[in-house]
């Protein structure tokens, strides 16, 4: 589809310095689906902010006790591989 989209003389300068003319519809929707995913993903995040909580979830009252608890989930999962992936 052809839209029309207004830009700052020297945006699209440094658009086309970058990439070049005839690349940069390309770039321009690269860039506008890079910045919907992030803002779908802010989105996310704002809506299940606060859903888990220390009380349910201890292991994840701290940062502290999120690294642990991903050290030890990591730990397992290499674990459970080497068991599947032996020569025994």
């Amino acid at each position: 589809m052809r839209t029309h989209v207004m830009f700052p003389d020297e945006l699209v300068k440094d658009v086309d310095r970058l990439v070049g003319r005839r690349k940069r519809s390309r770039f321009v929707t690269d860039a506008v689906r890079e910045k919907l995913r992030r803002e779908r993903l802010l989105s996310a995040l704002g809506e299940t902010a606060g859903i888990i909580s220390a009380e349910e979830y201890p292991e994840w009252a701290t940062t502290e006790k999120v690294a642990a608890w991903v050290r030890k989930s990591r730990h397992e999962d290499m674990q459970r591989l080497e068991r599947l992936f032996s020569d025994g």
